[in-house]
């Protein structure tokens, strides 16, 4: 019998916004001006507060944290695209669509303090805690869209890793399984192409990590993650899809974190400042800027207040994160199990022991 071709695939790329703020006008996402101003402002305040917990971590006020720079435009758009009921599942890089979905901003200041309070989500509705260990999060996303789906309900979830967890087994179960049961979830990958120190290059032979999603039978897109508009019409797009009970989609969004993996790692000894200074210019936020200005719904008086009133918010959250004093140390065993049982309470019991024992030797 001769040899036949069974199938042939390939793999979209989007972009609406380019580099020097010029968008398609034919790809341009319906937003209204208020949804537009929302989102540069959310993506501002983001950029800022990482910039002053950075500062506070070297001062030794805060511990070591995951800065966010350069990627504010894919969780903060992804967060606007999505509704009221969708989850929000995501890692440890998306302060920006954290922000958009209402997290006050002492939170993530407590959470890279180690308070483990930072995570209980005042305020917020159907977002799960920062998850650190790499694509643990995504079989709880694809749990979240199966329980949804035997509910029968209307809406969905969007979850966010980034390219280094796509290597991980938990990530390719997860997807299976969604690919499989038709659950109503959207993977967002941020390929800041770089898994701490190692590039994309040793990570996978493929030519996009979109691709990936062609394995398991699910919708997939690329899209320029730098560029806001172009993930908000991806995620609203793949939303809609799974609303109507068409399945999971894969969006891989290309962007670059600006700075270090975490305050703990020195990015200098494995990239070139060539490479950063070349992400420097493709920068969401001046993108953006570029494209309101361009719209006459933004200029530079507009945009002085904006950074005065997100200093002045961010100066009276620090001093709100400092002057917490009745913290309750045993924290993390409430949170751990939604049941308390008898080796969890014997753990807390060492624990308040040898925390007592430290404060008497002190």
């Amino acid at each position: 019998m001769p040899s036949k071709v069974i199938a042939r695939f390939s793999v979209s790329y989007m972009q609406v916004l380019d580099e020097d703020g010029k968008v398609d006008a034919k790809l341009e996402p319906k937003m209204s001006d208020d949804q537009l101003l929302k989102l540069y402002r959310v993506m501002l305040t983001s950029r800022r507060l990482d910039e002053r917990m950075l500062k506070l971590q070297r001062q030794g006020r805060l511990g070591t944290l995951p800065v966010c720079v350069g990627q504010e435009a894919v969780s903060a758009a992804a967060a606007l695209a999505m509704q009221e009921d969708d989850w929000f599942v995501g890692a440890y890089r998306e302060l920006a669509g954290r922000l958009m979905r209402g997290e006050d901003l002492v939170k993530p200041m407590m959470v890279y303090n180690g308070m483990e309070e930072g995570n209980v989500s005042d305020g917020m509705k159907h977002v799960t805690p920062v998850a650190i260990i790499l694509a643990s999060q995504i079989p709880h996303a694809v749990g979240v869209g199966y329980a949804i789906k035997l509910r029968g309900e209307s809406n969905a979830v969007v979850s966010f890793n980034g390219d280094g967890s796509t290597s991980e087994g938990d990530w390719h179960e997860a997807l299976n399984f969604a690919a499989v049961w038709r659950t109503p979830n959207v993977f967002i990958v941020q390929n800041n192409h770089w898994a701490i120190s190692t590039p994309l290059s040793k990570q996978m032979y493929n030519q996009s990590i979109a691709q990936r999603g062609i394995a398991y039978g699910m919708e997939c897109i690329q899209v320029d993650g730098n560029d806001p508009l172009a993930v908000f019409k991806a995620t609203s797009e793949a939303l809609d899809r799974a609303r109507k009970g068409e399945g999971p989609t894969l969006i891989e969004a290309l962007t670059y974190r600006m700075l270090m993996h975490t305050t703990a790692d020195d990015p200098k000894k494995y990239r070139s400042e060539d490479e950063v200074e070349e992400w420097v210019k493709r920068d969401p936020i001046t993108r953006f800027r570029l494209y309101l200005e361009g719209r006459k719904l933004w200029n530079e008086k507009k945009n002085e207040a904006l950074e005065e009133d997100i200093r002045e918010k961010i100066e009276a959250a620090v001093k709100e994160f400092e002057a917490i004093s009745d913290l309750k140390m045993d924290a993390p065993f409430d949170y751990i199990f939604g049941d308390s049982n008898a080796l969890i309470e014997e753990q807390r019991a060492e624990f308040l022991d040898d925390l007592r024992k430290d404060q008497a030797n002190a």
